[in-house]
């Protein structure tokens, strides 16, 4: 199993349950990243269930650290509604990946402005905070 991509994903249910409503949507798009990822579909359902704790994310790459970052700011859009506790909660991630918080608020700001290469430049040549 996959221990990067579990965690990603844990990541991604506990930012879909911020708003206390887990979307359609949502749900949808972590299961599509599973199948992109051939990761087991019913520790999925387990992890919806039951979301393990955070922990530490230092274990991933700097690719994998702000693809992730990128795929929690498309899941906060997905169900076309962006609530201040899911913005809270990435925040808190985009610092955990070694990101200024900020870097949330330039990727909502950007969404649709800039392509998703101009976006990856963007914040790591700018928000990075090592």
């Amino acid at each position: 199993m996959d221990l990067i991509t579990k965690k990603q994903l844990n990541v991604l249910i506990q930012l879909a349950h911020a708003d206390k409503h887990f979307a359609a949507e949502e749900r949808e798009m972590i299961f599509k990243i599973s199948r992109e990822r051939k990761f087991p579909e019913d520790i999925v359902t387990a992890l919806i269930r039951q979301p393990e704790p955070i922990g530490s994310l230092a274990v991933m790459t700097d690719s994998q650290k702000i693809y992730h970052l990128m795929d929690c700011v498309e899941l906060i859009f997905i169900d076309q509604r962006v609530f201040e506790s899911e913005v809270i909660f990435a925040r808190g991630i985009a610092m955990r990946l070694g990101y200024k918080k900020e870097a949330v608020d330039f990727l909502i700001e950007n969404h649709k402005k800039l392509t998703h290469e101009e976006l990856v430049l963007q914040v790591t040549s700018n928000f990075s905070s090592n």
